[in-house]
């Protein structure tokens, strides 16, 4: 009987023990938008609060420049390439509305991983991995999904004979088409503040990516925010999303629940070219949609008090697929069985001092769409030589030259370094090598590829 006891203290001392998991994840938004990453421009002093009281990465980086691959690497711990999310089933960067591919099922998602552990789990923002129904977040491991199904600047007017009204959905069904764009920040929270109050007494894991400040030249925010901020419509949009961080901070305060609740904020690529143009990468070089560190390299903080040291500033470098493992190892939860490409970075998490990063051995690849272009390890970045680098959107291709940069200690990029470290340059394009044997280069296919969700007959969400 007394064993008996112990182990049923024990299981529910465990259970209690248990995080609540936030991710807080925007949408093209630069490392240079927040005040605590050095925004002159913008007030936000929530998320400059979760620094103060976490740690800022000052080394964190996406699997993509643009959103569908970049989300897929998030939910799957894999780059887009492995899961073949790296480009639309029309050939472009992004999924668009009623495409016929999807984040695969049979992937393992962090929310899967999560839920296995028995947390409730719900998605809350943009999804943009599939929005056939086999694809939505309801069959991606999430209980709940509010939101919407792809970008928010998809909508019918740009291709009237082909795509919906802009659908805002809640599980399976759309709500409301079009949707009111100007009121997602502020609904969004809401519901994410309801979700957390409902799941006070569980584990919880909620997925947050924010429909703003998106790829539209004109940002949308509510009357609150509207014309308030210094910089335009994009920092009106910024502010916006600080209040909404500090909505839910100010939850999970009231509830109890803040110290016992991992928050991680971070964006999913870099401020995007716009006119006029208001979004900052600073202090890397290059904009959203490619391999630059502009568009890759991400502000992140992560707060859990009394285990992420506060105040802290940790330049390891880590990845949004690092995770999901860690989240499982975290929770006690089963890593999947699939092969992925992050690495359990708890130990860096919980020890501000630790910078040794298994990124440094395997080297971080930087794609665009099918192609890679980079490769980074420890201090070092090198941009191989291509005689057609994907620039854009549309795949338009210029010549590249070699280049290597110690992205560390000279992050803007200012000091080509190559002829100096010809080792460095020897030893990053062997790394490259692996990396197109296993997971492929521009017409070259890798052996560790896995297929994509893919329908035979895609058709609208429809009210």
């Amino acid at each position: 009987m007394k064993t008996l006891c112990f182990l049923l203290l024990f299981s529910v001392s465990a259970f209690a023990a248990k995080p609540n998991i936030i991710v807080i994840f925007v949408d093209n938004f630069g490392n240079g938008d927040l005040g605590c990453f050095g925004s002159k421009l913008h007030r936000t002093p929530n998320v400059d609060r979760l620094a103060a009281e976490g740690t800022k990465f000052t080394s964190f980086y996406v699997a993509s420049g643009v959103c569908t691959p970049s989300r897929a690497s998030l939910m799957t711990g894999c780059y887009p390439r492995r899961v073949n999310m790296h480009v639309s089933d029309t050939g472009g960067a992004v999924l668009q509305p009623v495409a016929r591919k999807g984040l695969n099922p049979a992937e393992v998602t962090m929310a899967e991983v999560l839920k296995s552990a028995g947390y409730a789990t719900m998605c809350i923002g943009k999804w943009h991995l599939g929005d056939q129904p086999g694809f939505l977040p309801t069959k991606q491991g999430f209980d709940d999904f509010f939101g919407l199904p792809y970008s928010d600047d998809m909508t019918k007017d740009k291709k009237p004979d082909v795509w919906p009204e802009l659908p805002l959905m809640r599980g399976e069904k759309v709500i409301e088409a079009p949707a009111d764009r100007d009121h997602l920040v502020k609904r969004c929270t809401e519901e994410a503040v309801r979700f957390i109050e409902k799941h006070a007494a569980e584990p919880f894991f909620l997925y947050l990516p924010h429909t703003m400040p998106g790829s539209t030249a004109h940002p949308f925010s509510s009357e609150n925010f509207r014309g308030k901020s210094a910089n335009g419509e994009y920092g009106d949009s910024v502010e916006e999303l600080d209040w909404s961080t500090g909505e839910i901070m100010a939850a999970l305060q009231r509830l109890k629940l803040a110290d016992n609740t991992l928050i991680v904020w971070t964006s999913d690529n870099g401020a995007v070219k716009r006119n006029p143009s208001q979004g900052s990468n600073a202090p890397y070089r290059g904009s959203g949609y490619d391999t630059s560190e502009g568009a890759m390299r991400m502000p992140c903080v992560m707060r859990w008090p009394g285990k992420i040291a506060a105040g802290a500033v940790n330049d390891a470098l880590c990845s949004t697929m690092d995770l999901l493992p860690t989240f499982a190892s975290l929770v006690g939860a089963k890593q999947p069985s699939q092969k992925l490409d992050g690495h359990d970075i708890s130990a860096i998490l919980l020890d501000a001092s630790n910078t040794t990063s298994p990124w440094d051995d395997d080297g971080f690849f930087f794609y665009r769409m099918d192609q890679l272009q980079a490769v980074r390890a420890g201090d070092w970045k090198l941009y191989l030589p291509l005689e057609g680098k994907f620039k854009t959107l549309s795949a338009k291709q210029v010549p590249s030259p070699m280049e290597l940069f110690d992205v560390r200690h000279d992050v803007g990029e200012e000091h080509e370094a190559s002829a100096q470290h010809p080792e460095v340059v020897q030893r990053l394009t062997q790394l490259a090598e692996k990396a197109r044997a296993d997971i492929g280069d521009f017409n070259r296919p890798g052996a560790g590829q896995r297929e994509a969700g893919m329908v035979e007959k895609s058709v609208p969400l429809l009210p």
